[in-house]
């Protein structure tokens, strides 16, 4: 299994899967090998909720909980079981002594998140007694997980008044400059976006974190969002940032670095074929639309850096809750995430193969080894 990332029909946008979507992936694909997935609901509060673990091997598994208005409950399904699968080679490639696993709640969270559903949802995830580790994700906020931690124990994510490491943001941020830094030292020959244009979709829980980084270090900035309070929020705090109206303008704008920070899907066909940059380094989850765009990027000699390596810094942190947070020594390990990069760019270039591959391979190794040692 090489693949971590979706096809358009799997996306979270995806519309209607196959008939078979769902049990293929599960049970038939390459793509599969999860091995729990367990589908809840709570008809008193509405909850409707889909936990999938993909992989054990290097401990329980661990990844946030997206709260997503879904097409369907099939669609739902799928991208649980994507997110889980790339939450595997997220952690084992961040050195963490975690699996992949993740979560979905089904329905607009400016609509039916309520107190009682998130309690009945921490039942859920306190059944499985610990195999599964839940933190925030899309829809999901630390003030949500404070509510699910009344139920179970095994949440992170929480607020620092309860024991919790707070927003993931801040190092899910801090990791993806890190990447990128990376990036530019490998294309450019120094560590630093410096001078550079640079342009990020989506400005909200991680990107606006991420401009910051990018202003302090002194590159050019353009920003668009679907919300025009996260683009005002920028612009009256940078008034040297620009902004431009959607992500289709920004990929054709004259750039040097492209980082999607928003939902998946974001590099199909069309905008590989648009991009202007010659390096994409973002936050987004499960950016390459279908598999094939990764050799796509590098046919047009765009550098891609994986985007589960670089997002990281997230799942660094919330991890380290487990142990008693610490923010410097959190942050020691997020800042790793620019040695890694380093590493898999120049694994590409010695086996000819394109980054996303590269870190497939890794995080594969990584986990066959851990499953091996525990067979012997």
């Amino acid at each position: 299994m090489t693949d971590v990332r979706p096809s358009p029909k799997h996306s979270v946008q995806g519309g209607p899967p196959e008939a078979d979507g769902v049990l293929h992936t599960l049970f038939r694909s390459d793509q599969g090998g999860h091995e729990q997935v367990v589908l809840c609901q709570d008809r008193e509060s509405g909850l409707k909720a889909v936990i999938a673990i993909h992989s054990t091997a290097l401990g329980n598994a661990l990844g946030g909980t997206r709260f997503y208005p879904y097409a369907s409950e099939e669609a739902a399904v799928l991208d649980a079981l994507n997110l889980s699968r790339g939450m595997s080679y997220k952690n084992a490639l961040a050195g963490l002594d975690h699996g992949g696993g993740k979560a979905v709640i089904i329905g607009d969270p400016n609509q039916i998140k309520t107190e009682q559903l998130l309690l009945a949802y921490g039942r859920f995830v306190a059944s499985l007694g610990g195999r599964y580790v839940t933190a925030c994700d899309v829809g999901t906020y630390v003030q949500d997980m404070d509510v699910v931690a009344r139920e179970c124990r095994w949440t992170t994510g929480r607020s620092p008044e309860n024991g919790g490491a707070g927003d993931s943001s801040v190092l899910t941020a801090f990791g993806v400059f890190q990447g990128m830094r990376a990036a530019a030292q490998t294309q450019w020959g120094e560590p630093t976006l410096r001078g550079r244009r640079v342009g990020v979709a989506g400005v909200g829980k991680v990107g606006h974190h991420l401009v910051e980084h990018l202003v302090e270090d002194g590159a050019e900035v353009v920003i668009t969002d679907v919300r025009t309070e996260a683009v005002e929020r920028i612009l009256a705090r940078h008034p040297q940032v620009t902004a431009v109206t959607d992500a289709g303008v920004l990929v054709r704008t004259p750039l040097d670095v492209y980082a999607p920070c928003a939902l998946g899907g974001a590099l199909d066909d069309d905008t590989v074929a648009a991009l202007t940059a010659s390096v994409v380094c973002g936050a987004a989850n499960n950016q390459l639309a279908h598999p094939g765009v990764e050799k796509d990027l590098a046919d047009r000699g765009i550098l891609y850096a994986p985007d589960y390596v670089v997002n990281a810094g997230g799942v660094i942190q919330v991890a380290d809750e487990l142990h008693g947070f610490d923010f410097d020594r959190a942050k020691a390990k997020a800042n790793q995430i620019f040695d890694t990069t380093l590493a898999i760019f120049d694994r590409a270039k010695a086996d000819g193969i394109p980054p996303a591959a590269a870190a497939d391979r890794l995080a594969e190794q990584r986990m066959a080894e851990a499953r091996a040692a525990a067979g012997a």
